[in-house]
């Protein structure tokens, strides 16, 4: 439960989130549940020469990507990458601490 609560705090921030498959999506974080199921709204890949289907380029121009929300499976998320500012390292620190002491 402690990833859950601090992804609870990082809706609305910018992730990256890489699965297991390579595909790596950008996006604004929507929501995250208790099996760390995670929604992201305009979304697009990082590496889009690698997966031109996901938004191409004649796309973009216009405006349009492909895939703007989706819906990521938590088994299937290798990482996830957070915002430089949306990590607050004592409150992980404490969080840790208070969840290996069992309280």
């Amino acid at each position: 439960m402690l990833f859950f609560s601090y992804f609870k705090e990082l809706v609305g921030k910018e992730v990256t989130v890489e699965l297991k498959n390579d595909l790596a999506i950008r996006g604004i974080l929507h929501s995250v549940d208790q099996y760390l199921n995670i929604k992201l709204e305009n979304t697009r890949v990082v590496d889009q020469d690698k997966y031109p289907h996901m938004g191409s380029t004649t796309l973009k121009m216009m405006g349009e990507l492909s895939v703007r929300n989706c819906f990521i499976r938590g088994s299937v998320v290798r990482y996830v990458q957070l915002p430089p500012d949306g990590v607050d390292i004592d409150i992980l620190h404490d969080a840790t601490r208070r969840e290996a002491r069992g309280g």
